[in-house]
């Protein structure tokens, strides 16, 4: 069942980020591997320009082995694994990095960090996470949240959700997003608390007038699939042409995410939306187009 599709960092998000170069950001310890090989590869495709915060010698020994020159690049030494975050969110508040990306640290180490009120980084919403999701190069996104940082959202958090990624989904070209609403039905039951906050949903996101159009509840089958929706009777600009899907829950987006990631080779762009400082958190075992991919939302992501 799991894929051997090769995975590959979509050209329409890094052309939307290729708008704006050089953005400084911290590589939250950046020792290790994997998140010198993200910033190296976001260097040469002059989206960021890093500063490496974590043990000195080992960030220099791993930009050796690959081969990257960091010459001219700032280190922060700061050998204490935890304590790298305290760094990067200092650096923010300062207005000296613009993106914050995690390297070789725990999520909710890091996050914490950067939710506390002494550094100012939390914005008027919420701070929600999606995922851009592609296929192949050239494939048109699916975006799925929040399937990483709310756990279960009541109808006042998924609003920030929702007014998240459609902003989001402006900045990449999507003038007007289809939004489904996710529940396991496409009825109104009282039965299904999901059910229930989706149509509240549509009803708020109509009343606000956001520029979006928002549907639900609606399943995950006539949320993407026209013959589905045609089937079921569903009738909706969103059904069976959504753009983006919000989920419920966290368990019900990561679970997404990561089937189409192990099942279907796709490239998942991953970052903290809502702050003043959009925060890529990448997972340990994701490859290295999913980090480029995610290092170019969050440049997307910027004012």
């Amino acid at each position: 069942m799991l894929s051997n599709k090769e995975i590959v960092c979509p050209d329409n998000l890094l052309n939307v980020a290729h708008k704006k170069k050089g953005v400084p950001a911290a590589i939250v310890n950046a020792g290790k591997p994997l998140p010198m090989l993200s910033a190296m590869d976001a260097v040469n495709e002059n989206l960021i320009t890093p500063v490496l915060i974590g043990d000195k010698k080992e960030i220099e020994s791993c930009a050796n082995d690959l081969k990257f020159d960091i010459s001219k690049y700032e280190i922060i030494h700061e050998p204490v694994e935890n304590d790298t975050a305290k760094v990067a969110a200092k650096l923010a508040s300062k207005g000296k990095i613009k993106i914050i990306v995690k390297g070789h640290i725990h999520t909710d180490i890091l996050m914490k960090e950067v939710i506390k009120k002494e550094y100012n980084l939390l914005g008027k919403t919420r701070l929600s996470h999606i995922w851009h999701m592609t296929l192949d190069k050239n494939d048109k996104p699916l975006i799925i949240t929040d399937g990483a940082l709310n756990v279960m959202p009541n109808v006042k958090t998924k609003m920030h959700i929702l007014r998240n990624v459609i902003d989001f989904s402006h900045r990449i070209g999507t003038a007007r997003p289809k939004v489904a609403v996710l529940s396991a039905t496409e009825e109104v039951l009282d039965s299904v608390q999901s059910s229930m906050d989706a149509k509240e949903i549509t009803d708020l996101a109509t009343k606000e007038k956001l520029n979006a159009d928002v549907f639900g509840p609606l399943a995950f089958d006539n949320s993407i699939s026209k013959k589905s929706a045609a089937i079921k009777g569903v009738k909706s600009a969103v059904a069976g042409e959504a753009d983006i899907i919000l989920v419920p829950s966290v368990e019900t987006g990561n679970g997404l995410v990561k089937m189409m990631v192990y099942f279907m080779g796709a490239c998942a762009a991953g970052v903290v939306i809502g702050g003043k400082v959009p925060v890529v958190i990448t997972s340990r075992s994701d490859d290295a187009p999913a980090r480029l991919a995610s290092i170019a939302a969050a440049v997307v992501a910027l004012d």
